[in-house]
């Protein structure tokens, strides 16, 4: 291999496994536009982190994430850990396709291509967040897009225990109904930081999402006051009177609508720290970072500005 070529990191897991029965095509629509590149595919979970810290701290300029939006997630932490100036280009093989979308870049393999070929560059914030793991051991990641804890968090951990056989969309319906049938909403704590100011915001929700880009969920249209370039998060809770009430709620999220339901509440912050009230639904108010479920609170995050370069 060679570190003057752009490495493209495939997840060959995405999309049920699409991207792996994808990655010749991929790989030679890329060459196509960008001439001759190294492609390796992940092993495990985490394994893009480790390719792309590597490879940027190696010298390469140009490490394109291919996959869902979990691997673009990994392959910005592997740049973000090395400290090195490298651009992340992005070919969306996944389910979800929620930053794609925040960048309105339409769904198509020449359009990924091109994108990245022609070399237009966009700084990006990025968001710090300090966490606790499910071994209750202190964690750091960055995130790109949306980080959310309350059900979301739960329903990522019921995706990661199905059965492979079910696939993507029976998985997450199952484990959308487990997660419902066991979760409770919370008393929640937020300390938010926006400028100079300081203060407090306390909230009763089944969920708050922090938000840099506009989209998550496979579509949910959570922060459409939302930009990945302007310096700020914006602050989503979703609260209900009961179950039946909040997933009416959650079906307005995909066209925005949901902003103007009864127990939603918004605000921007440069930084927010986010804690449940005593124990009750600590085990169950989880934590879903671009998508990956992480661990659960107390958490603190920081938005660190135009972190990142992004061909996309």
């Amino acid at each position: 291999m060679s570190s003057s070529r752009p490495l493209v990191v495939l997840n060959p897991a995405s999309g049920g496994g699409r991207a792996g029965r994808m990655a010749e095509p991929v790989k030679r629509v890329l060459e196509r536009y960008l001439g001759a590149v190294d492609l390796c595919l992940t092993e495990r979970p985490g394994h893009a982190i480790a390719m792309a810290r590597e490879a940027a701290g190696a010298g390469r300029k140009l490490i394109i994430a291919v996959g869902g939006d979990g691997t673009l997630h990994e392959v910005a932490n592997g740049v973000l850990e090395s400290q090195a100036d490298a651009t992340i280009g992005y070919v969306g093989q996944g389910t979800g396709g929620d930053l794609r979308r925040t960048f309105g870049l339409p769904h198509r393999l020449d359009a990924y291509a091109e994108a990245i070929a022609n070399g237009r560059e966009r700084r990006v914030d990025v968001g710090r967040v300090r966490y606790v793991a499910t071994d209750r051991t202190p964690g750091t990641r960055w995130f790109v897009n949306v980080l959310s804890v309350g059900l979301g968090g739960l329903v990522d951990r019921y995706v990661s225990e199905s059965p492979r056989a079910l696939g993507g969309k029976a998985a997450y319906f199952w484990a959308s109904a487990r997660a419902l049938a066991r979760f409770h909403r919370a008393r929640v704590r937020c300390a938010v930081t926006l400028g100079d100011e300081r203060h407090e915001v306390v909230l009763s929700t089944f969920m708050v999402a922090v938000c840099n880009g506009s989209f998550f969920g496979g579509g949910m249209h959570v922060a459409p006051m939302a930009h990945p370039d302007d310096g700020r998060f914006e602050v989503v809770s979703l609260d209900a009177p009961n179950k039946l009430a909040f997933a009416m709620t959650s079906r307005a999220i995909y066209s925005g609508g949901h902003l103007s339901a009864t127990g939603a509440q918004h605000f921007a912050c440069n930084a927010v720290a986010i804690d449940v009230e005593g124990d009750d639904g600590r085990d169950t108010f989880l934590l879903d970072v671009d998508g990956e479920a992480l661990g659960g609170v107390p958490v603190e995050v920081e938005l660190v500005p135009r972190a990142l370069t992004l061909r996309i």
